[in-house]
């Protein structure tokens, strides 16, 4: 059987690769073959992936909204854009969790020219520059042209003084993180140049996603009781996690969620916090 992905490549389905993807949602292995069986049934050649995720991302939620906010995790961050300006401040989220001092949206000048820099963090003295590179398709991937150009940043920034954290910080690394994956070529240039690379799921014990699950940093665009309008109004107010929700109902109030919605939000909140074993554990930013 064939099937279509966003790109337009067209391939042959592959049932592990949507078994694996399944089991990532903590599904247990009985409802998983369950939806594997419907799912081959209503398949047919020339069926988008969309088509597929969306059905699988369905029958989890009939069972368990927690494996579908889980299993929804790509798209939730994917969610963040779509000009990726609250993945930004998503990632500088998951530097402040692991103390680093974080500032975001700056430009800074260099020995030539001046720089808009996404992330600035400082952790035991040591100034990084992070640059993120946001992508709103599955398929999109950062080739060697992106390390390449932000190296060349890097270098008329490091050296310098400037005004972050303290009147003296002296940037001395450099982060490259996306949403999606690098290319081979472009993990290799990166890797030579000393720039700290960082994918969806690279490198495996430090990528985007074992960093989010790892550490129960799920973001607010995960929850399946919310609407995409109800999700940017929070964003908006800058409530990027599903943890910054339990406890502080009114900030559904104050978006205009009736009581009834806001129980059933909470629970969902709650439970993928304790899902990872109460890792998430309201983190105020």
């Amino acid at each position: 059987m064939k099937v279509v992905k966003q790109s337009g490549d067209i391939v042959h389905f592959d049932r592990e690769k949507l078994r694996n993807s399944l089991q990532l949602s903590g599904a247990t292995k009985e409802k998983i073959e369950d939806i594997l069986g419907i799912i081959e049934r209503e398949i047919y050649d020339g069926m988008p992936t969309r088509k597929i995720y969306k059905m699988a991302f369905q029958l989890l939620k009939k069972t368990s909204k927690v494996h579908a906010a889980r299993y929804n995790l790509k798209a939730a961050v994917q969610a963040l854009g779509p000009a990726g300006f609250f993945f930004e401040k998503f990632i500088a989220l998951l530097f402040r969790n692991e103390g680093f001092a974080t500032q975001t949206n700056l430009v800074l000048n260099g020995k030539c020219v001046s720089h808009e820099v996404d992330v600035v963090v400082k952790k035991e003295g040591v100034v990084s520059m992070v640059e993120c590179k946001f992508h709103s398709s599955n398929e999109i991937k950062s080739d060697v042209k992106i390390p390449m150009y932000i190296l060349s940043r890097f270098n008329d920034l490091k050296g310098k003084t400037h005004s972050v954290f303290s009147k003296d910080d002296t940037i001395s690394k450099c982060w490259v993180i996306t949403n999606n994956r690098f290319t081979s070529e472009a993990i290799q240039f990166g890797t030579c140049s000393n720039l700290k690379m960082v994918s969806w799921d690279f490198p495996a014990k430090e990528c985007l996603k074992y960093k989010i699950e790892e550490n129960g940093l799920y973001p607010v665009t995960c929850l399946t009781t919310l609407t995409q309008y109800e999700k940017e109004k929070l964003l908006i107010r800058d409530v990027l996690l599903a943890s910054d929700l339990i406890g502080n109902s009114g900030l559904l109030l104050d978006i205009g969620i009736n009581f009834n919605r806001i129980k059933n939000i909470m629970k969902e909140a709650s439970e993928l916090c304790d899902y990872v074993g109460n890792k998430c554990a309201i983190f105020n930013g």
